[in-house]
């Protein structure tokens, strides 16, 4: 196996753990904040590899990469009625016994004098910005990683300048070929003298400030003499060129051909131009709405996995992906040819486009999630400010063990779901070529 690759999974996997690092920092920060007691702050799960402690928090990081952590005492609330000081019996009944188990191990954990300590004595909206920190964590990372690859690199764009990869002669389109032979006429490009690395700049006195300008002029100027602008070595130049007519596939249908189109005989050059601060929330903005897309599509998204992993049918591009297959795009993108450039543009989109995916499926309103536990805080501070417009008494905290039988079938979908994912990302994986 090629070590670029081994180095680029480990790039990778330590790239994911800095963001779910940082994810459970953004609900640690909170916490603390709002007088929390937390006793955890845990990077991975499984077996602790290495922890340290500091004042009541344990800071560990543990072997199995999949995701973390941060313990807060009194995540439920004792059943009503009873000393929240005390822990009661078990209650009878499958699913209530279930529910009493978690609400005596969550008491558990309080100490004499943690009382206001707990997290669901927090008021509504402490409680909703502590659930909310992670998921903004990683929209923040996502931003940041966005911003690097948009406006320190750049997206690749093909623009006007003249590639060494130009053909000098005319080959038809109806011709599956790249190399000139004995017999074919010269371009219109070569007969005028243009050169590779020099820049159109305009076209029968029409500026050109994209690779899109020119071919659009070039096109629809069809055969017939024209003046040419280039910047060559710096200096700006005039070239007169005389355009034939020639079949191209069109712009937005490949597989349709445009008759008698204006041609000069050119190739682009894909360079890396750099974006603004603007165009970084606009991009986001697109991917989270496909992102958004993808979540609402998730079980059929699932299927289509289930038939890549089990029938051989090729990976969905758009459908989701594990740690497992990203950190195995991670190896594919350092061992490729591409230049190290590139290299890292995929390689912080990749990190980018994760934090995004993480960021916006924590926020789906359901347990085990951090967006069921927005929801819950949300949904207390409706009923409480219900009660005051009415003037009723106000309302108690919001039980959401009442709904951890639900809680827990959704967290065993989520493993089967992740194991699938697994299992898909190592027998038909998503690669950089499909």
């Amino acid at each position: 196996m090629n070590w670029l690759y081994v180095v680029g999974i480990v790039v990778f996997l330590i790239g994911l753990m800095f963001s779910i690092a940082l994810h459970e920092i953004g609900h640690l920060i909170p916490a603390k904040l709002f007088g929390v007691r937390v006793t955890q702050y845990m990077v991975g799960f499984g077996s602790t590899a290495w922890s340290r402690r500091k004042g009541e928090t344990e800071y560990g990081i543990k072997w199995i990469p999949l995701g973390g952590y941060i313990r807060m005492i009194g995540m439920l609330p004792p059943r009503p009625g009873d000393d929240p000081g005390k822990v009661r019996s078990n209650a009878t009944g499958p699913f209530q016994g279930l529910i009493e188990s978690a609400r005596d191990a969550a008491q558990e954990e309080v100490r004499p004098g943690d009382e206001d300590r707990v997290f669901y004595r927090k008021k509504w909206w402490q409680k909703v910005i502590i659930m909310s920190g992670g998921p903004l964590m990683n929209f923040v990372l996502a931003f940041v990683f966005f911003s690097i690859l948009l406006v320190g690199i750049g997206l690749p764009t093909w623009a006007p300048i003249v590639s060494p990869d130009t053909n000098t002669c005319v080959i038809p389109v109806t011709e599956q070929r790249a190399q000139c032979k004995p017999g074919d006429r010269p371009t219109p490009a070569a007969q005028a003298g243009l050169k590779p690395g020099d820049k159109l700049v305009s076209f029968g006195g029409q500026k050109i400030t994209s690779w899109e300008d020119a071919t659009r002029l070039i096109r629809s100027h069809g055969p017939g003499a024209v003046q040419l602008g280039i910047v060559r070595d710096g200096k700006p130049m005039a070239l007169d060129v005389t355009l034939i007519a020639q079949d191209r596939p069109n712009l937005e249908n490949p597989n349709k051909i445009d008759k008698n189109v204006g041609f000069l005989g050119v190739l682009p050059t894909q360079v890396m131009q750099k974006q603004t601060i603007g165009q970084v929330v606009g991009y986001m903005g697109e991917l989270t709405g496909r992102v958004a897309s993808s979540l609402l599509n998730l079980p059929e998204k699932m299927v289509g996995v289930w038939h890549a992993a089990f029938s051989g049918e090729a990976r969905d591009p758009e459908g989701p992906v594990g740690v497992v297959g990203a950190g195995r795009m991670g190896g594919e993108i350092l061992a490729s040819d591409l230049s190290t450039e590139n290299k890292i543009a995929i390689f912080v989109n990749l990190l980018a486009g994760f934090n995004l995916a993480i960021g916006m499926f924590n926020l789906i309103p359901l347990l085990p999630l951090d967006g069921g536990h927005i929801a819950g805080g949300l949904w207390e501070g409706i009923k409480r400010a219900y009660a005051k417009i009415m003037r009723r008494p106000e309302p108690g905290y919001v039980d959401i063990a009442k709904v951890l039988p639900l809680t827990y079938a959704i967290a065993l979908v989520m493993v089967v779901m992740a194991g699938l994912l697994v299992y898909a990302d190592l027998v038909n994986p998503l690669t950089l070529t499909n």
